[in-house]
């Protein structure tokens, strides 16, 4: 039994929100709002997933949200400036992933520690999409095919929730089905034996920041087709809730290990409270209070692995 509510007992308590909510908060269940929620998670578990490959090897990335924001501003800027939408997707695309491979080198090969690396690039980056934009968004008409990869549906069902089903599905099977997954685990549980076992260490902890940086661009497209703008600070507020769903995470299924089913069900249980503390009519504060509740609640269980990953050189 205390095995089964390790593994299981926040899983079943994000649950029993959801069912307290189903019942007491008006309209919570309507097919729309249940949509709605898995619209917005999109964006959350995305970057959150990111984030979980990071610190799978034992590092933390302090600047997933501020490489999104740089990466919407980019890619809204060529859109408004012309450019066709595909290259500027894979411009913005391109630019998160380079801010996360530039993490990984200095961590790797200058041997800055992940805490302080990431803290700066955020800053770099944020920087930068001040710059780019001199603080005013970008917004337009923009084609509506671009639009449609975060507005369109399928068969009834927003396309974002495909997207976001996608990103978990190919994360949970290179981090449970690959030999990549494998030595990424190794690499972040028990570095200088997984070194001694011949796997490549520093190419994991690069991978794992790079992957963070991939995912950070794909939530930025997605962001600027959803809102048809692109802000420097837009994913901003992603920051601690994405870092909140995945210590969320570290408390069910493998308690204590960064994985990605565990990410993915507290990106929920996050999205599920917010929408219904707005809908009970609460102050937009207390999602904070809770929000803060969660992430120390959640250090709990894995305070080793959060103090390995931001001071290990």
């Amino acid at each position: 039994m205390r095995g089964f509510v390790a593994k299981y007992g926040t899983a079943l308590a994000g649950l029993a929100v959801l069912v307290f909510f189903l019942f007491f908060a008006r309209n919570f269940a309507s097919s729309a709002n249940i949509l709605n929620i898995l619209k917005h998670a999109t964006f959350l578990t995305i970057l959150a997933t990111g984030f979980t490959f990071a610190l799978l090897t034992s590092e933390l990335d302090l600047s997933f949200a501020n490489l999104a924001s740089l990466a919407a501003v980019v890619t809204g800027g060529l859109i408004a400036g012309g450019t066709a939408w595909p290259l500027a997707a894979l411009a913005g695309l391109g630019i998160a992933s380079a801010g996360g491979l530039a993490n990984g080198i200095l961590v790797t090969a200058i041997k800055v520690p992940s805490l302080i690396t990431t803290l700066g690039t955020a800053a770099i980056a944020n920087g930068i999409a001040f710059m780019i934009t001199g603080g005013v968004a970008f917004v337009g008409r923009w084609d509506p095919l671009f639009l449609s990869l975060a507005r369109g549906k399928f068969f009834g069902v927003p396309v974002l929730i495909f997207f976001m089903l996608g990103v978990v599905f190919i994360a949970w099977f290179v981090t449970k089905q690959t030999k990549l997954g494998v030595h990424m685990l190794a690499t972040g549980e028990a570095q200088e034996a997984a070194h001694r076992a011949g796997i490549a260490t520093s190419r994991m902890k690069l991978i794992g920041l790079t992957l963070s940086g991939v995912t950070a661009g794909i939530a930025a497209v997605l962001l600027v087709a959803n809102l048809s703008s692109a802000a420097p600070q837009m994913a901003g507020d992603y920051l601690l809730n994405g870092i909140a769903a995945v210590l969320l995470g570290m408390t069910m299924f493998e308690p204590g290990r960064p994985n990605v089913a565990g990410t993915f069900v507290g990106a929920l249980i996050i999205s599920v409270l917010g929408n219904g503390l707005v809908l009970f009519g609460a102050p937009y504060y207390l999602q904070d209070i809770m929000l803060g509740v969660i992430v120390i609640a959640s250090v709990s269980v894995s305070a080793s692995v959060l103090k390995k990953a931001a001071f290990s050189v």
